[in-house]
């Protein structure tokens, strides 16, 4: 029987200590907080968008880094895999807006307990609030083989094959310190540039904390990167906050961001480049000419009123001061009195509503972490490190990641699953 060690008790390293287990293998799992899953904890605020239902192409075409090296993982072990797998395990499924699927309660804590329910039958030991050191890895200069792993107390673990499932930086709250980084530097991985992912953005205009709380919803959104080049479009829901603007739209449109700067990102928010701009159209369902002959509608039916009171079928009360404001034309003028050149300009604004991105918010408010340990470093069709026999990765630590709706989750579960089947396949099987 085989030892396999899984470090880190998240979405990934679970679902990797229950695929080795299921090949029979002695597994020890070790998480250094109190409990199994922290960060799934609060996963879609604490509701847990477990995975999304589409089709494989819709869930290779919502991943943003590193697609083509997921196409083993996720035919493997899908999103069909993932749901099977945790109402098997007690915990019912219900699917959502956008193919979003939860745990049928809305609490992620189902999820976790479908989990601990599968180590606790395979056998695997969990080792809480433990902390790993290091790898141990046998052979020439200390490179070749996995060995075991050292703990912080001073303590070693022997094992044949190790999984490596630590995560990102994002929410260190929940344990997510970049262990994972040094256990891959340490051993020769290469790392890709870090950043924070899937977070809000930081905004310029003054006018924009006028509008904290106020959430829009069936808005577009197109993020432009010097030169003028756009590089995300999308549609959905928004939100204004004390420092710019969040939700989904906004936390998607983050990891298309040029970025420039820090490799870490530990201050508190990321810059940007310089001329990064968001712009938000208003009235998505009508093009120009239609919005231009729906305001010509709307100034006649309130034709002696001023502009600053006809506003209200527009806009949501809290936004009709702002866009007043930045149309440029007199609050007190007559409807009636204003020019064809004041209102296409009018139209131009509420279809492109520009917003100048200060930069991106820190770590602690990002969802994921963009980049990790460089894919070219590791065996698509197994998770195994090409650096040293018996050592794999899988979930966030590596460089992949993807748009909300379920699909980051997915990666986890994917390569998780992969890395762990693989870890526990008896020598020369696979």
């Amino acid at each position: 029987m085989g030892r396999v060690i899984v470090i880190g008790g998240g979405a990934a390293g679970m679902m990797a200590a229950v695929a080795a287990a299921e090949r029979g293998c002695s597994v020890c799992l070790i998480e250094k907080n109190e409990k199994l899953g922290k960060k799934l904890f609060i996963t879609g605020k604490g509701r847990c968008n477990v995975t999304n239902a589409g089709d494989m192409e819709t869930l290779l075409a919502n991943v943003c880094t590193n697609g083509k090296f997921l196409y083993s993982a996720f035919y493997d072990y899908d999103n069909r895999a993932v749901m099977e797998f945790l109402e098997r395990e007690g915990c019912p499924l219900k699917t959502e807006r956008g193919d979003r699927v939860f745990p049928v309660s809305d609490h992620s804590s189902d999820v976790i307990g479908a989990f601990q329910r599968a180590l606790k039958r395979l056998g695997v030991k969990v080792l809480l609030n433990t902390r790993v050191k290091g790898l141990m890895l046998e052979g020439e200069n200390g490179e070749g083989r996995i060995a075991g792993v050292e703990l912080a107390d001073g303590r070693t673990l022997p094992a044949d094959k190790c999984v490596v499932c630590t995560g990102g930086i994002s929410y260190p709250a929940t344990g997510s310190t970049g262990d994972g980084y040094r256990f891959a530097e340490e051993t020769g991985h290469r790392l890709t540039e870090r950043r924070p992912s899937l977070v809000p953005f930081n905004i310029r205009e003054e006018w924009c904390r006028q509008l904290m709380g106020l959430t829009l919803k069936n808005v577009s959104v197109r993020l432009c990167c010097p030169p003028s080049r756009e590089v995300y479009r999308g549609f959905g829901e928004m939100l204004f906050t004390h420092f710019g603007v969040s939700g989904p739209l906004i936390l998607s449109a983050s990891s298309f961001i040029g970025q420039k700067g820090r490799k870490t990102g530990k201050k508190a928010g990321s810059e940007t480049e310089e001329g990064t701009r968001l712009y938000i159209d208003l009235k998505p369902a009508l093009d120009e000419e239609q919005l231009d002959r729906r305001l010509l509608r709307d100034f006649e039916e309130n034709k002696n009123r001023q502009f600053k009171n006809a506003l209200g079928g527009l806009f949501p009360m809290k936004l009709i001061p702002v866009m007043r404001d930045l149309s440029g034309i007199h609050p007190d003028k007559k409807v009636n009195e204003i020019t064809r050149e004041e209102r296409r300009a009018f139209v131009g604004l509420i279809k492109n509503l520009p917003l100048t991105v200060a930069g991106l918010r820190g770590y602690e408010e990002a969802v994921i972490t963009k980049g990790g340990v460089s894919v070219k470093d590791i065996n698509p069709s197994t998770m195994e490190s090409k650096k040293a026999d018996g050592l794999y990765f899988a979930g966030e630590v590596l460089d992949l990641d993807a748009l909300t709706g379920g699909f980051n989750l997915q990666i986890a579960w994917s390569t998780g699953h992969l890395a762990g089947k693989c870890a526990g396949a008896p020598a020369g099987e696979i």
